[in-house]
C-alpha cells in the first residue's frame, strides 16, 4: 500500500507565516535598504564618536559635531566640483557627434566604438541612478540621517538589546560579533572612501598633465566606479582612451598608461595595506561577491555585496568556530 503523507496544521501555519514574512520583507525592501545603509554608516562613524567621548565630550554632542563636519565637507566639495563638472560634461555631450566623425577619419569604425560604448555606458549610469534613488529623495536622506543618529546613540546598548533576545549566557559572544562587524564594516567604508578619493584625485592630475579634455568628468567617473573594485577602474579607463584617440594615438596611449599605473599602484600597494588589513577581505572573494550581487540585484546589489558578505562572514565565523554559541 502507498504510504500516506500527513502534514500537520502546525507545519502549514509555519509555512504560510514564512511565505508571508518573505512577502512582507519584499514589500519593505526600500526601507530595509535605508536601514542597512544606516547600520554601515553607524559602524563606520562609531570609532570617531568613541574618540570624542574619550576627550570628555558627551556622545550626542560628538555625533552632532561629526554630522556638522561631514555636511561642511560635502557642501564645500560639491560647490567646488559641480560648476566645472556641469560645464565640462555639457561640452562632452555636445562633442560626441564630432568624436565619432574623428574616429572615422582615423580609420576606426565608429559603429564598433558605438557598440562598445553602449555596453559600458550602462554601468556608470546605473551606479549614478542607484545613488540618486538612495540619496535624491530628501525624505530618504533625512530618514537615513535620523536612523544613523539613533543607532549611534544606542550603540552602547545594542549588546544589551541583543542579550535580551539570545540570553545573558551569550552576552560576551554577541559583543564579540558586534565588535567584529563594526571593525570590518567600518574599516571597509573608510578604506573604500580613501581609495575612491585617491583614484579620483590622481586620475584628474594625470589626465590634466596629459592634456586630456574633460579631465574632471573622467576623474569623477573613476571615483564613482571605484565602488566596484577591480572591475570599475578598468571600465572607467575606456572613455578616457577613446577621447584620447580624438586628439592623437599618443594621447590615447598616455591615458591608457596612466590608468594602468593608477590601477597597479592601487592593487599592489593601497589595497593590501588598506582593505586587506582593515576589512580582511580577499580580492578573489571580493570579485565573486560583486558578481553574485550584480546577478541578484544589479548595480545596487554589487555595491552592497561586499558589506553584506563581511557581515554574514563575521557572524558565520563566530557560529561555526570553536567558540560558537552553546
Amino acid at each position: 500500500m502507498p504510504k500516506k503523507i500527513e502534514i500537520s496544521h502546525r507545519t502549514i501555519i509555519f509555512t504560510a507565516a514564512f511565505v508571508l514574512g518573505l512577502w512582507f520583507l519584499y514589500l519593505i525592501r526600500s526601507i530595509l535598504l535605508v536601514v542597512f545603509v544606516a547600520f554601515i554608516l553607524m559602524f563606520s562613524l562609531n570609532p570617531s564618536v568613541k574618540k570624542l567621548e574619550r576627550l570628555g565630550m558627551s556622545r550626542w554632542l560628538g555625533i552632532l559635531i561629526i554630522y556638522i563636519l561631514s555636511l561642511a565637507i560635502l557642501i564645500l566639495t560639491i560647490s567646488g566640483i559641480v560648476p566645472p563638472l556641469v560645464e565640462q560634461t555639457s561640452k562632452l555631450i555636445n562633442q560626441i557627434p564630432e568624436f565619432f566623425t574623428q574616429f572615422r577619419i582615423l580609420g576606426i569604425d565608429e559603429t564598433v566604438i558605438a557598440s562598445q560604448l553602449s555596453q559600458f555606458a550602462s554601468l556608470p549610469t546605473n551606479i549614478i541612478r542607484f545613488l540618486l534613488n538612495v540619496f535624491s529623495n530628501v525624505l530618504s536622506v533625512l530618514a537615513l540621517a535620523v536612523i544613523t543618529y539613533y543607532l549611534l546613540l544606542e550603540r552602547r546598548r545594542m549588546d544589551e538589546h541583543l542579550t535580551l533576545l539570545f540570553g545573558e549566557s551569550r552576552e560576551k559572544e554577541i559583543e564579540k560579533v558586534i565588535d567584529g562587524i563594526e571593525a570590518r564594516l567600518g574599516g571597509w567604508v573608510r578604506g573604500e572612501l580613501l581609495l575612491m578619493t585617491f583614484v579620483g584625485i590622481i586620475t584628474y592630475i594625470g589626465y590634466t598633465i596629459i592634456g586630456l579634455p574633460f579631465a574632471l568628468p573622467l576623474a569623477i567617473l573613476a571615483f564613482l566606479l571605484e565602488l566596484l573594485p577591480n572591475v570599475g577602474p578598468t571600465v572607467a579607463a575606456i572613455p578616457a582612451i577613446l577621447i584620447g584617440f580624438t586628439i592623437s594615438p599618443l594621447t590615447a596611449l598616455a591615458a591608457a598608461g596612466w590608468a594602468f599605473l593608477v590601477q597597479q599602484v592601487e592593487n599592489s600597494i593601497l589595497v593590501p595595506r588598506i582593505m586587506e588589513k582593515t576589512a580582511h577581505i580577499n580580492p578573489l572573494i571580493s570579485l565573486i561577491s560583486l558578481a553574485i550581487g550584480f546577478e541578484l540585484a544589479g548595480v545596487g546589489g554589487a555595491i552592497l555585496a561586499i558589506p553584506t558578505y563581511l557581515t554574514v562572514e563575521t557572524i558565520a565565523r563566530k557560529v561555526f568556530s570553536s567558540e560558537k554559541f552553546k
